[in-house]
């Protein structure tokens, strides 16, 4: 078990050192600098010509807006049709059907929000065509738009007055010429020469150890697992996700995706440092958010490694932890360390079934995604975290008895409304919908879209709310994982969860954006011995402590009917 958590230290240590050199290349790409990826000025300059756009046009923070929400738009409708005409497509070797118009609906939402929430299995639910041209496409797109999404913000904080917070389509472009697309290849590389398929080839049939013969489905893996994880995507090839030795074949490999899906949102916390030329905010900003990491990670490794307490009870030594659940092949402190970091960065991938996860695991889990600002999603994990700045200076205000300023500008009433609402509806949308879930299972369960009486649950009681409860939070904080207990792929859950989906991606994203927006436009005030320092220590523990607060006083409820009662109640 020593062995087990070296690996978890190294594997966070070696994203770390690798996030630092990556953040300063980012801030270079953000400020129009020199680099190495130069060699890509001619593909963005023959886009450009192309698409009728000035990659130089300035846009103030409603022209942004306006031409991320209409770029989406374009691509909701794109992903839908090819979804639901999958089956007329070419690259389906395996002779996969067309999906329903609302599975369609959930999964082109889904991926168009970074989210990847799957209400189907990979293997079945989608064809080569789809995998690649919709799946894989959309999660360049959407972890393009949330890194394009901070470098205007960035843009905004830079000066001291402005109206203008970049181009988007510049911003968005480079994100994947210089971002996303080099590092992609580099992991999709090193996952190919691990096992990782890269073949059009169809189902193969293999006979195991146990003489059975049985199809195992293939395909060009590789490229889509590394953005998957690059882009904080989550989506699986395969319907078992990161547990499925195809797509995570060995401990290596186990290492290499829990860094790509860490080391893009740690970078780009150094590169607002660099970018800003504000370090001690970014260490300030990292050692909270890591804080809040270990908060959650060392109770959900005690968990995981301690064991079952119900099988406990039966006489039986547990020697390897709770490994019901578990890959073997990486045990429960790895599986630990994934299901943290891939719920508080909005990643959503599993190398181990959630589901099976020890109540306190399950518990983390949750708390992380309720958060959903520790670290975070690419760009739209800082973003989140601007709303939990911008109420923890409007209440340190309050408590000096002075106007509360952000980066000397001042804080008013439209900023402070804007991240009132933003965190509100976060807890709207998740409470609001399972008490929805809850009262249709509790008093119709017989209705054609729950396809078949009792059909959603597979476990009563207090992990059946629970599974419940992770859909919509999971859906809210753009995440994807699921405990996948829940019979999830009907009208109900499909429809619900895209409207959930649609509104926690974009409305946290034009909050933060319209707040940066309107303090850029304010007159600056320059620091002074009275100035609010939000680069300090004490003003983090600030910010924690309302992030506490606000979560607390939001989903303690909830969770107390889930994880909290299933824990008390193994003891």
């Amino acid at each position: 078990m020593t062995g087990e958590i070296t690996g978890v230290v190294f594997t966070f240590l070696l994203t770390l050192l690798l996030a630092y050199p990556l953040g300063k290349y980012i801030a270079r790409v953000f400020s129009g600098e020199k680099s190495f990826m130069d060699l890509m000025n001619p593909a963005e300059r023959f886009f450009f010509r192309v698409s009728g756009i000035d990659p130089k046009e300035p846009m103030n923070w409603k022209q942004f807006l306006k031409a991320m929400l209409t770029i989406n738009m374009l691509w909701l409708v794109y992903a839908m049709l090819l979804l639901v005409f999958q089956d007329k497509l070419p690259l389906n070797p395996d002779g996969n059907g067309g999906q329903t118009p609302d599975l369609a609906f959930n999964t082109a939402i889904s991926f168009l929000v970074n989210c990847n929430l799957q209400h189907y299995s990979g293997e079945s639910g989608l064809t080569y065509f789809t995998q690649l041209f919709v799946i894989t496409f959309l999660q360049f797109v959407s972890a393009a738009t949330g890194i394009a999404a901070l470098a205007g913000m960035l843009n905004g904080l830079k000066h001291k007055t402005t109206q203008n917070l970049g181009n988007f389509w510049n911003l968005f472009t480079r994100s994947i010429t210089r971002i996303l697309l080099p590092l992609c290849i580099i992991g999709a590389v090193l996952l190919a020469f691990n096992g990782t398929p890269t073949s059009f080839d169809g189902k193969d049939t293999i006979t195991t150890l146990q003489g059975d013969s049985v199809q195992v489905s293939r395909g060009p893996a590789a490229g889509m697992i590394a953005i998957k994880h690059l882009g904080t995507n989550g989506g699986g090839w395969f319907g078992t996700n990161s547990a499925h030795p195809l797509e995570n074949p060995n401990y290596f490999t186990n290492i290499l995706e829990m860094v790509m899906q860490v080391v893009i949102p740690v970078a780009l916390l150094f590169a607002l440092g660099f970018y800003l030329n504000r370090r001690k905010l970014a260490r300030v900003l990292f050692g909270i958010m890591t804080l809040g990491m270990l908060c959650l990670l060392i109770p959900t490794i005690m968990a995981e490694v301690g064991g079952n307490p119900a099988i406990e009870k039966m006489g039986i030594t547990q020697a390897t932890g709770a490994m019901e659940g578990k890959e073997v092949r990486f045990g429960p402190a790895a599986s630990a360390y994934w299901s943290t970091v891939t719920t508080i960065i909005s990643t959503g991938s599993v190398n181990s079934m959630h589901d099976s996860s020890m109540p306190v695991s399950g518990l983390m889990q949750l708390l992380g995604m309720m958060i959903n600002a520790f670290y975070g999603g690419c760009g739209v994990g800082i973003l989140n975290y601007l709303i939990y700045i911008i109420i923890a200076v409007f209440i340190s205000g309050l408590m000096v008895g002075r106007t509360p300023e952000f980066m000397g500008h001042k804080v008013e009433a439209r900023e402070v409304k804007i991240a009132a609402l933003v965190t509100l509806l976060s807890a709207f949308l998740i409470k609001g919908f399972v008490a929805l879930a809850a009262y249709m299972v509790a008093h119709h369960p017989e209705m054609a879209w729950a396809v078949k009486p009792g059909s959603w649950l597979n476990n009563p009681s207090y992990h059946g709310f629970s599974e419940m409860l992770y859909e919509y939070t999971s859906a809210n904080a753009n995440n994807g994982s699921g405990f996948e207990g829940l019979g999830d792929n009907n009208v109900f859950w499909n429809v619900t969860t895209g409207i959930v989906l649609l509104l926690a991606r974009f409305i946290p994203i034009i909050g933060p954006v319209a707040i940066i927006g309107l303090l850029a436009n304010k007159k600056f005030i320059p620091d002074s011995p009275g100035t609010l320092r939000i680069d300090s220590w004490t003003f983090g523990i600030m910010t924690f402590a309302v992030i506490i607060v606000i979560n607390a006083l939001s989903f303690f409820p909830a969770l107390t009917l889930g994880p909290l009662a299933e824990y008390f109640s193994l003891y």
